[in-house]
């Protein structure tokens, strides 16, 4: 398995569990052969491979997921996950509680280490965990702060414009421990949109929203993939399901695609 991604405004990342034919290998005896076979038979040449990233860059997919699977002990939770993400697409995963629906975002992130499969992206990366993750010390303009160092942004002019959209901008000097649950998943919400992301996963991000600001979330979702960017969204219930270009169901740790009309999904 590896995982390169540079993170900020890189070119993109792969994570890859199994490995393309001719990737090196460790034989018996401990030694490392370029066929991953026995050491020291020499197979016959084989023709170069385009890198990774070339090959998902001339799919024109953003997002590419084969063969993904994962097991907690005996308890298969992902089986063999296959789906792919184009520019301008905003897709939905939708799934009942318990069905894996983190552990896939965790494996397509990065965070969590899968037992086979491959995982490629390219651009810049977003993602939205489930957990609010925040330091309650800080204020919401130092997680901006922060967070635009690590990005390395030029400045938080993307930031504010999200903010102004949910309607949060009275709150920057709050510390983020005084701030209710519904406005810890705003300013969660707008640290994975700030710097523009050509890829965004978003897992249940609406939890704790009201009315109002569950639409202005879908205001920000769709302008993205107007704007030509790959949207998930992974949720235990598609209320909205008529928003989404795509739409899979995710049970017995497999996705099935659905139709993305109007209505709930069962």
């Amino acid at each position: 398995m590896r995982w390169t991604h540079p993170g900020g405004r890189g070119p993109g990342g792969l994570l890859d569990t199994g490995g393309p034919t001719g990737a090196v290998g460790r034989s018996k005896d401990g030694g490392r052969s370029k066929s991953g076979g026995r050491s020291g038979v020499a197979g016959p040449p084989k023709a170069a491979q385009p890198p990774e990233d070339s090959r998902l860059r001339a799919s024109g997919d953003l997002l590419e997921v084969r063969g993904l699977h994962h097991s907690y002990g005996r308890r298969r939770v992902l089986r063999g996950i296959d789906f792919a993400l184009r520019p301008g697409v905003l897709a939905g995963i939708v799934g009942e509680n318990g069905a894996g629906k983190s552990t896939l975002l965790k494996a397509l992130s990065g965070e969590l280490r899968p037992d086979r499969g491959v995982v490629r992206h390219r651009g810049r990366f977003g993602y939205c965990p489930q957990t609010v993750v925040l330091d309650d010390a800080f204020t919401v303009r130092q997680h901006l702060d922060f967070f635009r160092s690590a990005f390395r942004l030029p400045d938080l002019r993307r930031a504010h414009e999200v903010l102004e959209t949910l309607a949060f901008t009275e709150y920057l000097d709050e510390r983020a421990g005084r701030l209710s649950g519904g406005s810890r998943q705003k300013l969660n919400l707008t640290l994975a949109f700030m710097h523009d992301p050509d890829v965004l996963l978003l897992d249940e991000p609406y939890q704790g929203f009201d009315w109002e600001t569950y639409l202005r979330f879908w205001e920000l979702a769709g302008a993205l993939r107007d704007a030509g960017r790959s949207v998930l969204v992974v949720s235990h219930l598609a209320y909205d399901a008529g928003r989404l270009d795509e739409l899979w169901r995710l049970h017995d740790g497999r996705l099935t695609p659905q139709d993305p009309g109007p209505g709930e999904v069962a």
